[in-house]
């Protein structure tokens, strides 16, 4: 098992402003990237042209900006292991901050034919490369600077804030689309969630700019240990831990964009569900979320990462096949039921997969570490997930293929998981 880094020694008002600065970046983080998810199908119109292949170029367009996200952690993660983490979150949020607004300012299909698509597509890029480092960046920082016997619940917060920043996205998309009609929507309202988008972003970088940096980070530099190569140190010693958090977080991955992002699209394709009313739907999952994800970390502080994680794992075996087939077919009431079920599994799995993966590595080279095993697992299982369920449904007719999505990395990743070693400090 990892050794626990020193107890941090900040005093406990600055290190708790701190944290919270820390934890409210992710708000910003998954406001920004996942408002690209919620407005797909406006997207589709606005810089495709509109109809079924238009949806399926702006998913693709997701997928394939996902292969910036472990890029960006590489770069950012290095930045992180040699300079500081705080250094390193005010470097991703500028560059998030620049390309949200930019995203905001973009000409339409309908002024600039395909370059529009195209300039959408290198900015959702630039965004995938900036969120890389900093969802891992800020797991690693809540880590290192929270109370030892707290390490899970604090360190949760990250994915918990992070669902707080994606039904703020859900939120003021279905605002948007309630109140004004597709004309106006298409014309210049889904312009509207991206200025806010910047907005915050600018907000939180100000914010970040009174951070300390993480007592881990000083203890190296006091002790002279700060890496010269994380990334190679990384690869040379740990790729056990590694492929350990590669397997986590797979499973996060998967559960969080099929299970909680990919929903809104699955219910208007398969179930038939005005755009409004499923990102209505998305609302009250992300909700449910945000309760459960400190339940989950919390109880991993009382019982331990394993058993909770692999007590997840086989929820995901079991339940998306159903849920799924209920959203295509089942009363209102049912879908609700249905969607809510799936975003909390998803969201108890990303809240222990935080503390979970960081312990797998020293605190020298972690975010290298992280950046090698969580995005690499989130580029293969996350952003082109979404696409491939879309496609699955509409070529096989299966409602539950995104669930059969779900129970199978579950399986595969349930040895990994009860071989895993307790990382819990005790």
């Amino acid at each position: 098992m990892t050794a626990p880094p020193p107890s941090p020694t900040l005093p406990a008002a600055t290190r708790t402003r701190s944290m919270i600065v820390a934890g409210l970046s992710t708000v910003v983080e998954w406001y920004d990237f996942t408002l690209y998810l919620y407005l797909a199908t406006v997207l589709s119109r606005v810089f495709f042209g509109g109809g079924d292949d238009a949806l399926l170029v702006t998913l693709a367009g997701f997928a394939v900006s996902y292969l910036m996200r472990p890029l960006g952690a590489l770069c950012f993660g290095h930045l992180g292991d040699r300079f500081g983490r705080r250094y390193m979150l005010l470097a991703s949020m500028a560059l998030m901050t620049a390309a949200m607004l930019a995203t905001a300012l973009l000409p339409t299909h309908a002024t600039a034919g395909a370059t529009a698509g195209v300039l959408l597509l290198l900015l959702r890029c630039v965004m995938a490369f900036s969120v890389g480092g900093e969802y891992t960046g800020v797991v690693a920082y809540l880590l290192e600077t929270a109370p030892l016997k707290r390490r899970g619940l604090i360190t949760s917060l990250a994915s918990a804030a992070s669902e707080v920043g994606a039904l703020l996205a859900v939120a003021l998309s279905a605002l948007t689309v309630a109140l004004l009609s597709t004309a106006q929507l298409d014309g210049w309202g889904w312009r509207i969630p991206f200025f806010v988008g910047a907005a915050l972003a600018g907000g939180i970088l100000l914010a970040r700019s009174t951070m300390h940096e993480s007592p881990e980070f000083e203890r190296q530099q006091r002790a002279g240990t700060v890496p010269r190569s994380p990334i190679r140190d990384t690869w040379r010693f740990h790729r056990g831990a590694v492929a350990r958090t590669f397997a986590i977080s797979a499973l996060g991955s998967i559960t969080y964009y099929v299970g909680i992002t990919y929903v809104p699209a699955f219910l208007g394709s398969a179930g038939g569900m005005a755009e409004g009313e499923a990102l209505w739907l998305s609302t009250l999952a992300a909700v449910a979320v945000i309760v459960a994800t400190p339940l989950a970390g919390a109880l991993s502080d009382r019982i331990g990462r394993k058993p909770v994680l692999i007590g997840l794992a086989v929820l995901s075996a079991v339940l998306p096949l159903s849920l799924f087939a209920w959203m295509a077919g089942g009363s209102t009431g049912v879908i609700a039921a249905a969607a809510v079920a799936l975003a909390c599994l998803a969201g108890g799995v990303s809240a222990v997969a935080a503390p979970a993966t960081a312990e797998q590595f020293p605190g020298e080279g972690r975010l290298s570490g992280l950046a090698l095993g969580v995005t690499m697992a989130t580029a293969f299982f996350g952003g082109a997930t979404p696409l491939l369920a879309e496609l699955l449904v509409r070529h096989t007719g299966w409602a539950a293929a995104p669930g059969a999505m779900i129970a199978v990395v579950a399986l595969l990743v349930l040895p990994v998981l009860w071989g895993l070693r307790e990382t819990r400090p005790t």
